[in-house]
């Protein structure tokens, strides 16, 4: 495993079996949170695996307390364990990815009408300024970022819904995703879609009709699945080549950055 020193200081302090002491089990609490933050940005690749006695080195804790986070990490459906074998990073392939987008659409559904019930003029001025945000990241060529707006934008409107339930629920499934997350937006001309897209959830939720927004979120999200059926049937496309047809090849990449949308 590729993992650079951790950023927690005092992080041995914490019971071998993950326990706490006073304020030890916040320590250690930030421990889980910085491994589960290393798979879901990619930065640990999916199948990766992960062994324990370097992640007790990594984090300062005793293999007791990491197998913990790994059980955590396995029912949120980023970790598979598997006996003998150990723990690696899990991999959702295309067709998961889909049904995982379809799940997503039918609650942020839900999200996008509370919002619309919701959302304050502060809060609206604050989606504009996103979406701004993303309109010069289009401008100067800089869609990785771009992406990480967009994301920032579906947070901002899951928080003003003020449903919790989903949110809890939408985060989850995000997190099995990431690695897909900047395949749509590198698609040709999707950036320029997808602002327009964003643009009409906004507009919706401004004039607080539920109906329309909740349109203008299924609209955008069936447009995203189509991107990635797209981009999954270039990747395929690639594969079927020899190295030389993929070398030439100018459909864009599936990324490896691990990043959001």
């Amino acid at each position: 495993m590729n993992l650079a020193p951790s950023t927690i200081t005092g992080l041995a302090e914490v019971a071998d079996d993950g326990t706490a002491r006073g304020h030890r089990s916040s320590r250690a609490e930030d421990a889980y949170t910085l491994l589960r933050e290393r798979i879901v940005r990619g930065e640990l690749m999916p199948n990766e695996r992960l062994i324990e006695l370097d992640l007790a080195a990594w984090l300062g804790l005793g293999r007791s307390a990491v197998r913990t986070f790994l059980a955590r990490l396995e029912q949120e459906g980023l970790v598979v364990r598997e006996p003998n074998r150990g723990a690696r990073v899990r991999m959702v392939g295309e067709a998961e990815a889909l049904e995982i987008l379809q799940a997503r659409a039918a609650l942020e559904a839900l999200t996008v009408r509370a919002a619309a019930v919701h959302a304050t003029d502060d809060d609206v001025a604050a989606m504009r300024a996103t979406l701004a945000d993303m309109a010069e990241r289009i401008q100067t060529g800089d869609p990785l970022v771009y992406s990480d707006a967009n994301a920032r934008l579906h947070a901002t409107i899951i928080e003003i819904s003020r449903h919790r339930t989903a949110a809890r629920l939408i985060a989850g499934l995000n997190a099995q995703t990431v690695r897909f997350q900047y395949r749509t937006v590198l698609v040709p001309g999707r950036a320029l879609q997808s602002l327009a897209e964003h643009t009409a959830i906004v507009d919706a939720i401004a004039v607080k009709d539920c109906d329309a927004a909740e349109a203008a979120m299924h609209r955008h999200l069936s447009h995203v699945a189509g991107a990635l059926r797209q981009t999954a049937s270039a990747r395929a496309q690639r594969e079927r080549r020899g190295p030389d047809d993929r070398n030439d090849a100018t459909t864009p990449s599936s990324g490896s950055t691990g990043s959001r949308r």
